[in-house]
């Protein structure tokens, strides 16, 4: 695998001449000449004129493109770990772990409003947003529209800034622009923006409701009305807060997708993926049959991508189609991928789709795999070892994981949060989400939940489900399984009179139960299997790979790297592991297959 095959871009590349082969109109997927694409996290597409895009690379290493200059890099400080990044068209703006927000602005053509951090010139430097922690909020979420941003803090609150034209701040007509953030109402759970859009979305909890302010010209903000300047938020007829997944809305339409995949249109006839204006949320046809998990806007075009990795698209096309005269499809069609995609398309939430101005871009994100083999894990509870909660509200749990993210035995644990004043189910639940996959669904219930195990709290960045597991690999004292490896003996006496014990015969390798039924649908299985028959801590490895093979294998699943000593054959290495995401059934191919390919390149192996 290249360090350039996984981005590929469509549309009109005439100002970003250096990251593609060709310097006008690409009308079909055209492979980026970014380099080190491996570690992209996220894309994010700013103004139209002068075009540019960030790209964030893992864990906080940004790059700038403008036109045909060359490309500017960034690095927040060691001790930050970004969040998300989100763009309107002048200023981006970049939330880290921390609850703090950092910005990177054009002062020169941010003449509307004095937003946060365009004070600094053209592009030159990312500066911190005080005003946050001036106030003391943290900040959970951002959003951005045109000349707006929305911050979620403090787990409910909701705060505006920008300009209030059509009122999309939501703040009444008292103002005109808000230039610091400004407060607008609280029990506020997810909120939604486009970056071209002079109209914003939120659901509250109490009600169970999606709202909406801003530019209802073509009636795409979905309130059953059209009302050019909706400067209080108004209830999104037929649509429940709790059900939806994503929204995004541009200059005249907006697409809802709801958490079972529906898709969803209202507003502009020619870009709501409908053919018809429609002044609420109505389910596009076409899509029906699908489950939709992703969702892109650009100024006048839609992308979508399905379970199955399905990519469709409607709108004005921009390159999207085999040939492009920016004709206007009305409905969505299928988009062919790159041939490169084909074998990752069985692959889950490993596709990225994003629309931009004049570039729609399509990556495969080379994400850490182990947060997902550990949310399955948590949701499957199988294998488990222990349970916490109180009587009747038990939950199942693995203990090593528990102890190794928090730093207290399962004991501990149970005495702070099941004594006088038990917390509920709910509460635990929300507890373990963090423990296993680093989910925060309820900020305050678990800052309240830290507050009574006495540790810090928000957790530090230096705190994170990657770095605990790594830990864990050195911690052999809690390893509780052995996997145990036959050792070659060509001398070995057949006799059975004179056989020595099974376990002398076999070299063994300790481990962590719980990372190899994350991790391995094989070792998965195999348990399945041995619990029939009886209760063990070890199991017999039938491959017949070395064991300097295995325990490479075994130290990848606990840090996502491939690392020899100066005695290891990296050639055997290679060629006993090169069928090893098959036959272990791993579920991140892409980033272990990059690993091996580092070793060959290091080796000069072929």
């Amino acid at each position: 695998m290249s360090n350039s095959s996984s981005l590929y871009l469509t549309g009109s590349i005439y100002y970003f001449r250096s990251i593609a082969q060709k310097n006008n109109n690409l009308p079909q997927w055209t492979k980026s000449q970014i380099k080190k694409t491996q570690t992209i996290k996220k894309i994010i597409c700013g103004s139209s004129f002068p075009p540019n895009f960030l790209v964030w690379k893992k864990p906080n290493k940004l790059e700038f493109y403008q036109e045909d200059m060359e490309k500017r890099k960034y690095q927040l400080p060691k001790n930050e770990t970004i969040k998300d990044i989100v763009s309107n068209y002048f200023t981006y703006q970049i939330l880290t772990e921390s609850g703090k927000v950092w910005s990177l602005s054009d002062k020169n053509h941010f003449v509307e409003v004095p937003f946060l951090g365009a004070n600094q010139s053209t592009f030159e430097k990312i500066s911190p947003v005080t005003f946050f922690e001036e106030k003391k909020l943290f900040v959970n979420s951002i959003v951005m529209g045109e000349a707006s941003g929305y911050y979620l803090c403090n787990g409910d609150q909701l705060y505006a800034s920008g300009s209030n034209d059509h009122g999309r701040l939501g703040i009444g007509l008292n103002s005109k622009k808000e230039p610091m953030p400004v407060y607008v109402q609280d029990k506020v759970t997810k909120i939604f923006a486009g970056k071209n859009a002079s109209g914003f979305f939120f659901i509250t909890s109490q009600p169970d409701l999606l709202y909406a302010c801003g530019c209802n010209k073509y009636g795409q903000l979905g309130v059953g009305s059209i009302v050019e300047k909706q400067y209080t938020p108004t209830a999104v007829k037929n649509i429940k807060g709790s059900e939806i997944l994503t929204v995004s809305s541009s200059e005249s339409h907006s697409v809802l997708i709801n958490k079972k995949g529906q898709t969803f249109g209202c507003g502009h006839k020619q870009r709501n993926g409908l053919g018809v204006q429609k002044i609420i949320f109505t389910l596009i046809p076409q899509l029906k049959e699908k489950k939709v998990v992703q969702l892109a806007t650009g100024i006048s075009r839609t992308l979508v991508l399905t379970e199955q990795n399905e990519l469709y698209g409607w709108g004005f096309s921009l390159s999207l189609y085999p040939t492009d005269e920016d004709n206007n499809q009305n409905f969505p069609n299928k988009i062919s991928l790159p041939g490169f995609f084909t074998k990752y398309l069985e692959s889950k939430d490993q596709i990225r789709i994003i629309c931009g101005s004049y570039v729609s871009f399509l990556f495969l994100d080379f994400k850490n795999i182990l947060y997902e083999d550990l949310r399955v894990l948590f949701e499957s509870q199988k294998f488990c070892d222990c349970e916490i909660g109180t009587m009747g509200n038990q939950i199942p749990v693995h203990k090593n994981l528990i102890e190794c993210r928090t730093k207290l035995t399962i004991d501990q644990i149970q005495n702070k949060l099941f004594g006088e004043k038990p917390i509920n189910k709910e509460q635990t639940s929300n507890f373990l989400k963090w423990i296993y996959y680093d989910e925060i669904s309820d900020l305050e219930k678990l800052e309240q939940t830290f507050d009574l195990l006495e540790l810090t709290f928000p957790p530090s960045v230096d705190n994170t489900l990657e770095k605990d597991i790594a830990q864990l690999y050195k911690d052999d004292d809690s390893k509780d399984f052995k996997i145990l490896v036959k050792i070659d003996d060509e001398e070995e006496d057949e006799d059975e009179d004179n056989e020595e014990d099974e376990e002398d015969n076999y070299e063994e390798i300790r481990v962590h139960k719980f990372i190899l039924l994350a991790r391995s649908g094989l070792f998965r299985a195999m348990f399945d299997y041995v619990n029939e028959k009886e209760n063990t801590n070890k199991i017999q490895d039938y491959t017949n790979k070395s064991i300097e093979s295995l325990e490479i294998l075994i130290k990848y699943l606990y840090t996502n790297s491939i690392e020899l000593t100066t005695n290891q054959d990296p050639k055997l290495i290679v060629d006993e592991l090169s069928d090893a995401v098959e036959y272990y059934q791993l579920n991140d191919q892409c980033n272990f297959e990059n690993e091996l390919l580092k070793i060959k390149k290091q080796f000069d192996l072929k």
